[in-house]
């Protein structure tokens, strides 16, 4: 039983460090949620952008999106814009933790390529 607690936790450390692949079911579920949208790559991720403010998510979770967006070419300009637009729907402190998450996720993806 050891082995199934420290896979568990090797597991959690892993997505918790915004890493989707030790779970097929996320990585399926996000890849899916872009091809069922219909939106064009752009739009998708700064819809996710404003969902991910509106929830106040975890730097991880910026970080498994941001890395996303880094492949769709998004513009830190369009991430601000969009955190801009949502501000009066959501409130100043999502948008101030949004931003806080944002840097976060900038220096967990800089420590986990160190790493490598």
């Amino acid at each position: 039983m050891p082995s199934d607690t420290s896979n568990a936790h090797e597991i959690l450390q892993v997505i918790g460090e915004g890493d989707l692949s030790a779970l097929k079911t996320l990585r399926h579920m996000t890849e899916g949620s872009f091809q069922e949208s219909g939106l064009d790559t752009e739009t998708f991720m700064l819809v996710r952008i404003a969902a991910l403010a509106a929830t106040d998510a975890a730097p991880a979770s910026w970080l498994v999106n941001l890395k996303a967006g880094q492949e769709a070419e998004i513009d830190p300009e369009r991430v601000v814009g969009t955190l801009v637009a949502i501000a009066p729907v959501v409130g100043t402190a999502r948008v101030v933790s949004a931003a806080s998450s944002v840097v976060r996720a900038i220096t967990l993806h800089k420590v986990r390529e160190r790493m490598r």
